[in-house]
């Protein structure tokens, strides 16, 4: 029979590392953080932070796994992918064999105001793995409107930015940019790509802000880096806080005004729209019992239902919200909501 180690002595090497030492990992070890996404940037900072050995880790992500993920996204597997479990989930499933002690709370929904109000009590961080800026300039405004530290990444084809903010300190990302770019203008991964080490390279600065900001948030530059995996280049741009920033100078936080957000969303470079139920759960056996017969039912599990009419595919989470494939009119989408789960 194996002795089980101690914390310390299961982090010993990060211990040794002067700038965090035994106070450090204490302070790692007690903290809370929640995760935003668990895909790509969140399935390598996950792990990161796991087997750092944090606390708690609060996962939320709205999708399922599909096997174009798995070239880029580490915690998943084919088998995962062909269950189309959601992420939140399959991450957990993943995480969970490392044998950290770690607590482990994962969410599947998508993540409005309200939710982060709920999933955001008491946390020390919040880290970004989205994929989308409407997300991002949301956890931005709540994070600077209640003093919660968090870490912007992005990255696409082979480069990447990374940006750590301490509310009150240094620079947040409507400072960096004021103005989020009109929809369609930015290259986005379906239409560049991207390349699994430029995912890890970003991701792997992200989790060492996320431990600095947990250790010594005093000494946490505020600064964003961009990095180029393919060629090499790292440039560092020093980012001083606006002083008529809109966050946090003149208090103004438009992304929480709407708590529930859009009915209907285009997810960036998927060809699908998800729809956001009314209040309430949906009971996908009483759903499904339905639909049979009229459509053509993919999957059914106690966490979604997944489902083909015409030329649509609907997978239905627990929560009501759906992700219809297979179109990116959010009207077309809304009217098949409607019309085969009901409004």
């Amino acid at each position: 029979m194996v002795a089980l180690v101690s914390a310390l002595d299961r982090h010993a090497r990060q211990v040794r590392f002067a700038p965090i030492s035994t106070r450090g990992q204490r302070r790692i070890e007690s903290a809370r953080a929640l995760l935003v996404g668990c895909g790509a940037l969140g399935g390598h900072i996950a792990q990161s932070l796991v087997r750092a050995g944090i606390g708690e880790l609060r996962l939320v992500d709205r999708d399922t796994v599909e096997e174009t993920n798995l070239p880029r996204q580490v915690l998943f597997t084919e088998v995962q992918a062909r269950l189309a479990l959601p992420k939140a989930l399959a991450s957990v499933e993943s995480l969970a064999p490392i044998g950290a002690r770690t607590v482990l709370v994962p969410r599947v929904a998508h993540l409005d105001a309200r939710l982060l109000d709920e999933l955001g009590e008491g946390v020390d961080l919040v880290l970004d793995g989205t994929d989308n800026l409407e997300t991002r300039y949301l956890l931005n405004d709540w994070c600077v409107a209640r003093g919660v530290p968090w870490v912007y990444g992005g990255v696409v084809g082979a480069s990447g930015l990374v940006l750590p903010v301490r509310p009150g300190t240094g620079a947040c990302l409507a400072c960096a940019f004021p103005t989020p770019p009109p929809a369609g203008t930015l290259p986005t991964c379906e239409t560049a790509g991207v390349i699994q080490p430029a995912v890890a390279l970003v991701a792997a600065l992200q989790a060492a802000c996320a431990l600095r900001l947990l250790v010594d948030p005093e000494g946490t530059p505020s600064k964003l880096v961009e990095v180029d995996a393919w060629n090499l280049r790292v440039r560092e741009l020093e980012l001083p806080r606006d002083p008529d920033c809109r966050a946090c100078a003149r208090r103004e936080f438009p992304h929480l005004a709407d708590a529930a957000g859009p009915r209907a969303t285009r997810l960036c470079g998927r060809n699908t729209v998800q729809v956001r139920g009314g209040a309430g759960r949906c009971d996908l056996p009483a759903l499904a019992a339905r639909l049979a017969g009229a459509t053509r039912i993919l999957a059914s599990a106690p966490s979604l239902l997944r489902f083909e009419v015409d030329d649509l595919r609907l997978t239905v989470f627990a929560d009501a919200r759906a992700l219809v494939e297979g179109t990116e009119d959010e009207a077309r989408a809304l009217a098949a909501y409607d019309r085969w789960i009901g409004a």
